[in-house]
């Protein structure tokens, strides 16, 4: 896999992710849902943390807000390191299933990170009513954008039986998380390291 053919895949990927995203923010009011199949549903949430929706004032005794602008800075760090990572692997001409994983990485972080650094200034807030792109009142400030969430895959969605110890007559949902196609291609690229590990680091000649 060339360069040419490495940013092609990641133009393809920021494009998807970010006209899902528009479309979301400015079709659905913060919390609204659409369902697609019974296992599958369009969810609007906003996440102002890392994965999962964890906060870094949740783990370090800072403020939310300048814990998100932390947050925000140590992802454009880590863009960097990841794109230049993808430019050694083209370099070297490492194999193409790990310059296919470290695109769909790359891709993925992006997407999240042009959330996080501009949503706040190009959109209102979503609480309660449905966005508006460029808005005159944005919601925050450079840096302090939110990242969108809409996939949700609640495939499971039953209650534990009585004779079950502690967790007895309580919820169990699965898949609880809801994602985006960022969060999607991050978690591919990382799967196709995990799975792929020894052909992805391997050379291009015993790839062929």
């Amino acid at each position: 896999m060339n360069l040419k053919k490495s940013l092609i895949l990641i133009a393809i990927i920021l494009l998807i992710d970010q006209i899902s995203k528009i479309y979301i923010k400015t079709h659905f009011e913060l919390g609204e849902s659409e369902t697609v199949f019974a296992w599958f549903k369009i969810l609007f949430i906003e996440n102002e943390g890392a994965a999962w929706g964890t906060k870094l004032s949740d783990i370090l005794p800072v403020s939310e807000g300048l814990g998100k602008l932390i947050l925000t800075v140590f992802r454009l760090f880590a863009i960097f390191g990841i794109g230049y990572w993808l430019y050694d692997t083209i370099k070297k001409q490492a194999s193409n299933t790990l310059i296919l994983a470290v695109s769909l990485i790359f891709a993925g972080a992006l997407g999240n990170i042009i959330d996080s650094v501009f949503y706040g200034i190009v959109f209102n807030e979503s609480y309660g009513q449905v966005a508006t792109l460029f808005s005159d009142e944005p919601y925050g400030q450079l840096f302090y954008g939110k990242v969108v969430d809409m996939l949700y895959f609640p495939m499971v969605d039953t209650t534990w039986p009585d004779w079950v110890p502690y967790f007895g007559n309580k919820s169990f949902r699965f898949f609880e998380p809801v994602f985006n196609i960022a969060d999607t291609s991050i978690s591919t690229g990382v799967g196709i390291l995990l799975v792929f590990n020894k052909k992805a680091f391997g050379t291009k000649e015993k790839e062929s």
